[in-house]
């Protein structure tokens, strides 16, 4: 597994915006799976948003119409635009890239280290 370098994490209030930034150098192609996940403390990892091979991108329920995920692909690097948060965003965002599939239980998924989003008034 090849580590991604995140970015972008910090503190914001309710309805305020990020963008998260995760440089995948040993990204190549757009047919690559790419995602954006999240994890709180003692819940399992939960998928945001994913773009799939052929393109086609889904969001989690709560993310749709507030978090857009997308690429560049010149400079190897993901992002996570995220807008109106809310307090239910708190936690540790990941990325993950796979050239091959979008299976979840593929071995060839390339992770991030995750970056810190935390919404608090």
């Amino acid at each position: 597994q090849r580590e991604l370098a995140e970015s972008g994490g910090g503190s914001v209030q309710p309805g305020g915006s990020l963008t998260l930034s995760c440089v995948a150098s040993e990204y190549t192609s757009r047919t690559w799976c790419v995602a954006w996940l999240r994890q709180t403390p003692g819940k399992e990892r939960e998928w945001v948003a994913l773009r799939k091979r052929n393109g086609n991108i889904e969001y989690y329920d709560s993310a749709k119409g507030r978090f857009t995920i997308s690429t560049d692909n010149a400079k190897k690097t993901l992002y996570l635009q995220m807008t109106n948060l809310k307090l239910e965003d708190t936690a540790v965002y990941y990325c993950a890239t796979n050239p091959s599939t979008c299976a979840w239980d593929s071995g060839s998924w390339n992770w991030g280290q995750g970056t810190q989003v935390t919404v608090s008034s």
